[in-house]
């Protein structure tokens, strides 16, 4: 979370299970965390056991600040854990949040803002008990259906000396609804201590419309995940790859030689399960991305938060942000298939144009064969009709007519080749028409999703 104090803003690890132990901590203070929570502690266990306190809890000199969250029912117990921790601490914070059955069923955790007494008391306690006017004592809420409720524990809270209150804006039956942050306002304005927001708060963008939404003093946030932005940059690649492949100017040839370039060799055994395991990470946000439309298309606004537009506005922007998402996921999973069939169809082209020259080539070798042997034939037939006129000779007529018929007879065979040729050739070119026209599909198809996705940008 972050505290905004004094108009500093103080990055605060929050409480997470089985994560905010000694390691973990000193980490996250290497990246300018100001103050940590340790996860949650039952306060008897601590109590009971040695071998409790040595497990739960481990710090060291440099963690610090520090708050302890623990899990207590009574006050006594809670009041004499601090007192342990408390030399090594800046504060304590009582988890009256936690929805797990084992918690409520145990007395802990939810169940407690039931208990508004209860709570008053064990803060008192606390207060009382640990001299250090500065030792912050803290506890964290889920809210109630009925408002008015939460604001009567909070202020029972703030009378016993609360150093501050964070709201989680949901009931403890509800999981996955949307927060009430309507409710976290109602809250905020009615006390004079700090008050933290919790709830579906997910990057900076969240922070600082709730932050307005609600007024508090911070915000519990995840760190800002960047799979999405990494998607989007992911689908812009293949946007800009595909316009590179469709330029008019560079030949299917000239692709396919640097397709064949030695760098791309290396990477060729992996390229399959890469492309695999691209499309299965790529469903896997499409599906996600699915949910949350879903979740946010049917969540209807209470009628509080109808009378609070702000309210409104942000559920539309969680649906707006989960649908850009869905066609982010969407069109990212189209073109990485549209991409793989034109770099196969821009090969299969490169190949038919390679075995179309050769075919040309073969037919031009015939055509002038052909050309050669008809000229041949007129001379033997001038020479014949020559030598008819001069010599009269039946024995030269003999041997020319021989020679004329095994002219005619390759003249025949060159024919036959040479209409084979032709039709080999007209084939080919068939395929390449067929070919060009899919690819010219191809473009059509790809400057239609550019077009739709600029429309969709500008809306």
């Amino acid at each position: 979370m972050d505290l905004f104090e004094n108009g500093k803003v103080v990055r605060v690890c929050a409480p997470m299970v089985r994560y905010s132990k000694l390691s973990f901590r000193s980490l996250v203070r290497k990246y300018e965390c100001d103050m940590c929570y340790t996860p949650m502690i039952v306060a008897a266990d601590f109590m009971r056991s040695v071998k409790a306190r040595d497990s739960e809890f481990t710090t060291n000199n440099s963690d610090r600040p520090l708050i302890i969250q623990f899990a207590a029912k009574d006050a006594q117990t809670l009041a004499d854990a601090a007192c342990v921790v408390a030399p090594f601490s800046d504060g304590v914070d009582l988890n009256c949040g936690c929805p797990q059955r084992w918690a409520m069923a145990e007395g802990y955790g939810a169940c407690l803002i039931n208990k508004p007494q209860l709570v008053k008391d064990m803060v008192r306690h606390v207060k009382n008990q640990i001299d250090n006017p500065n030792y912050a004592v803290s506890i964290k809420i889920r809210i109630h259906k009925d408002v008015r409720k939460t604001v009567d524990l909070c202020q029972k809270a703030e009378a016993a000396g609360v150093s501050w209150i964070t709201v989680h804006g949901r009931t403890a039956l509800e999981r996955h609804q949307p927060v009430h942050y309507n409710a976290i306002k109602t809250i905020k304005d009615s006390l004079s201590i700090p008050v933290i927001a919790n709830g579906d708060i997910k990057n900076v963008q969240d922070v600082e419309s709730i932050y307005e939404l609600t007024g508090v003093d911070g915000m519990y946030k995840l760190k800002m995940t960047l799979q999405w932005t990494a998607v989007a940059s992911f689908l812009y690649a293949e946007i800009g790859i595909l316009f590179f492949l469709c330029l008019p100017f560079i030949s299917a040839k000239r692709w396919q030689s640097i397709f064949k370039l030695n760098m791309w060799s290396s990477i060729a055994r992996f390229w399959n399960k890469g492309f695999l395991a691209m499309i299965i990470i790529l469903i896997v946000l499409f599906l996600d991305a699915v949910r949350e439309v879903r979740k946010y298309s049917g969540a209807e606004p209470s009628k509080e938060a109808k009378m609070t537009p702000n309210m409104v506005d942000h559920l539309h922007m969680k649906l707006f942000r989960a649908q850009r998402n869905l066609y982010i996921s969407g069109f990212s999973l189209f073109l990485w298939l549209v991409l793989r069939r034109v770099i196969m169809l821009i090969n299969q082209l490169a190949e038919v144009t390679d075995t179309s020259k050769a075919l040309h080539a073969q037919t031009e070798a015939a055509n002038l064969a052909a050309k050669k042997y008809m000229e041949d034939i007129e001379l033997l037939k001038q020479a014949l009709v020559d030598g008819t006129e001069e010599e009269k000779s039946g024995q030269k007529n003999e041997l020319l007519r021989k020679e004329v018929q095994k002219l005619t007879d390759e003249l025949k065979t060159s024919t036959e080749a040479l209409q084979k040729s032709r039709s080999e050739v007209d084939v080919l070119k068939k395929q390449t028409e067929d070919l060009a026209k899919e690819y010219d599909r191809l473009l059509q198809d790809h400057q239609q999703l550019l077009n739709q996705s600029e429309d969709k940008k500008d809306m």
